[in-house]
């Protein structure tokens, strides 16, 4: 597989400095409300799958924590973590204190086992791991016994022990199902995949969520890098300056952006450079209807 940073590099758009767009010191990142709550949020979060399954004390933290560090820096509040990514709420929890943003993060992760008195357990560590007495965002992954979950899940919205409640999905096959609980829960968010290159998200999920005032998070906005491969061999378009891209990073990014039901995307990465680059993808103009149209035409030609 062609990954991004091979595309970077033939591009001859290597280093945090040429993939990433100038921007004035009072340009801000883009956010987006929470219906539930009108409470806002950065455009682009901080996804932790595979990226921050490493050893806590093991030398791979090092460049995890300039990551972290870069988010910050560059805008970003919301980190989204799972049981199911081995270490990656502890690495998550020791990386946000270490980086002194403790106040600042919006905290999220799931809930992944079976049975209620299961999943009590569960969060109750993740609470621990990721180091905060109030989840900002807890989401039961995948649908994994969801309804043993949910009565969980609205008491302890009710308690103030978490702040919104969300079910995740990364696999169209699951999207029926998932529907219908969006249809039949009061749901602060929804988590699912949605990019150029797996769009089924647009013909019910996206528009039920917009018609149901739920917030939604966007996972493999990049098809864990299938997206690259198929342009690996394309120019980034001259007329995409327009809305200050110049990487495909950006160009993906802003795609999904336009969509006008989709609060936040969570791209999850382990390098600096890509860090820096996927939040300028939350900065300057959004693409039109017109200009989202011309985008798909020229990855599909």
């Amino acid at each position: 597989m062609i990954s991004r940073r091979t595309v970077v590099k033939a591009l001859g758009l290597a280093g945090a400095a040429a993939v990433s767009p100038a921007r004035s010191e009072n340009q801000a990142i883009h956010r987006r409300p929470i219906p539930s709550s009108g409470e806002t949020i950065p455009v682009i979060g901080l996804g932790t799958s595979r990226t921050f399954n490493v050893e806590p004390n093991s030398e791979r933290m090092a460049p995890l924590l300039a990551v972290v560090e870069t988010f910050f820096e560059q805008g970003g509040t919301l980190i989204d973590s799972s049981p199911m990514y081995g270490r990656a709420e502890a690495v998550s929890g020791e990386l946000v204190a270490r980086a002194r943003q403790a106040d600042g993060v919006f905290a999220a992760t799931k809930v992944w086992t079976d049975g209620a008195a299961a999943g009590v357990e569960q969060m109750d560590r993740s609470f621990r791991l990721m180091g905060v007495d109030v989840m900002d965002l807890m989401q039961i992954h995948n649908l994994r016994d969801w309804r043993a979950h949910m009565k969980t899940l609205r008491a302890w919205k009710e308690s103030g022990k978490i702040r919104y409640i969300g079910i995740t999905t990364s696999r169209a096959s699951q999207y029926e199902a998932f529907a219908a609980v969006m249809r039949s829960e009061p749901l602060d968010f929804v988590q699912l995949n949605y990019s150029m290159g797996e769009r089924e998200a647009e013909e019910v999920l996206l528009p039920l969520a917009a018609d149901k005032g739920i917030s939604t998070l966007i996972n493999r906005p990049y098809m864990r890098g299938v997206l690259f491969s198929r342009v690996k061999d394309k120019p980034i378009p001259g007329w995409a300056g327009e809305i200050g891209v110049n990487s495909w990073g950006q160009f993906f990014l802003k795609f999904i952006l336009a969509h006008p039901a989709v609060t936040c995307i969570i791209p999850a990465t382990s390098k600096v450079h890509h860090m820096r680059d996927n939040m300028a993808g939350g900065y300057g103009a959004i693409p039109d209807p017109g200009l989202r149209r011309r985008m798909l035409a020229y990855v599909n030609a």
